[in-house]
């Protein structure tokens, strides 16, 4: 079964704004990447410190997911388009299924594959202009 969650794009402050977050909700940070931990250096080096994930569980079943969406890296945040809902599938073959069909009459942005961090996983805006992204990670399954 496959579960949603909440992924948040910021113009550089992400750090800022997990923090009120949790604040708000309560809870820890399950994860904090930044970009400079994942060998992004080709970014300036103030960008480096940046947010690439951070993950603040907000009840049993959601994760408020984000990112610091960077100009450097080609990317402009738009406040009130500036979040995806990413989705959790429980194998590849059905994050393949959702993939494809919510690629049909929409805009694949990043094809299903393998990624470094251990997960299988695209990117895909649907024909209504929603942004997707599909993940199985066999490290963190959906409840």
């Amino acid at each position: 079964m496959a579960v949603v969650n909440p992924y948040l794009n910021f113009s550089g402050n992400t750090e800022e704004a997990f923090h009120f977050y949790r604040s708000v909700f309560g809870g820890e940070f399950v994860m904090v990447m930044r970009f400079k931990d994942a060998g992004m250096d080709q970014l300036p080096e103030a960008d480096q410190s940046k947010i690439m994930h951070i993950s603040l569980p907000i009840g049993t079943n959601t994760i408020l997911m984000g990112t610091d969406a960077l100009e450097s890296a080609g990317h402009k945040v738009t406040p009130g388009d500036n979040f995806s809902l990413a989705i959790g599938t429980a194998s590849k073959e059905e994050a393949d299924t959702f993939f494809a069909a919510l690629s049909a009459g929409g805009n694949p942005t990043s094809p299903m594959k393998d990624e470094f961090w251990g997960a299988y996983f695209g990117m895909v805006t649907d024909k209504f202009g929603i942004q997707w992204m599909v993940s199985y990670d066999p490290k963190h399954l959906p409840a």
